[in-house]
């Protein structure tokens, strides 16, 4: 039987190579022709003052009457995480792999990265590696009085709301999930830079920890080996995380789900990749 399976999924793969393949070597496309990931959308903000650029990826054979999971992606410019990640949702939604179900990605393009992603400090060494800061509140309400209706507007009803942030986007998914838990119903969130503010994430008590709540919630923590990223002792990146996780673990909520990972071959600088395709691994088991 395991051999028969093996036959079957590599005569899969080589039937989907060579599509892709002919698709690709067909002459009467000629040359030069553009490879497109995925499209660009403005969206006037009048929270930010600002237009924001949106990097959209819709899953293969779209169908816009149809319903599909939305996934937000923070840090989602073209030169940040979008190109990856798409990548990542597009090879988990492949036929024979079919760990996620076909998504649509929303990419949330950078302006002022460190304002928009904390919250207002009057610590010293916060001010100093970020002297202007403190406009997490107004993010946060743009993501939910101007872009999550804009995109169900455009793109129907979400079948379920995801976030992915890394680090200083990971301290706003954070602080989402403790203020505005029902946004999403997904988050995914790694290395968190809980540091900020000393740490006052971890010694607030959010709701989403009392027994009443009953949305339901599924949260991936990860982390790499990645120490102290703002130079204090008492903020050790990994501990920080495994602390986060810890306090939602303890929550009295049955609806709400967390899952660690520690992965330590993986750094500050590398860890995005693989947590995001460990999150989708986690969040969405395989059924039995």
């Amino acid at each position: 039987m395991k051999l028969l399976c093996s036959v079957l999924l590599l005569s899969l793969l080589n039937i989907s190579t060579c599509i892709l393949a002919s698709a690709q070597n067909n002459d009467s496309l000629g040359s030069d022709q553009k490879f497109v990931l995925g499209k660009v959308e403005v969206l006037h903000s009048s929270i930010l003052s600002e237009n924001r650029i949106l990097n959209v990826y819709l899953p293969e054979g779209y169908d816009s009457t149809a319903r599909y999971p939305i996934i937000y992606l923070l840090d989602g410019s073209a030169d940040e995480d979008f190109i990856h990640v798409a990548g990542i949702v597009q090879f988990n939604t492949f036929p024979w792999v079919n760990r996620l179900p076909k998504s649509i990605v929303i990419g949330i393009a950078n302006i002022n990265r460190k304002y928009d992603f904390t919250s207002k400090s009057d610590r010293s060494s916060d001010n100093k590696l970020v002297p202007r800061n403190g406009g997490s509140t107004r993010f946060i309400s743009f993501i939910e009085q101007e872009l999550q209706p804009y995109v169900e507007k455009k793109y129907g009803s979400s079948e379920g709301n995801t976030i992915i942030g890394q680090s200083l986007g990971g301290l706003l998914a954070t602080e989402i999930l403790f203020t505005k838990p029902q946004l999403f119903d997904k988050y995914i969130i790694i290395s968190p830079s809980l540091w900020w503010r000393d740490g006052y994430l971890l010694r607030s008590s959010p709701s989403i920890l009392n027994s009443n709540y009953s949305a339901p919630t599924k949260i991936y923590i990860g982390v790499g080996k990645e120490g102290s990223i703002d130079g204090s002792k008492e903020h050790i990146m990994e501990e920080d995380a495994r602390l986060l996780a810890d306090k939602l673990q303890k929550g009295l909520s049955r609806h709400v789900n967390v899952y660690f990972d520690y992965l330590p071959e993986e750094d500050h600088s590398t860890i995005t990749h693989q947590a995001v395709f460990n999150a989708f691994r986690m969040l969405y088991p395989k059924q039995k």
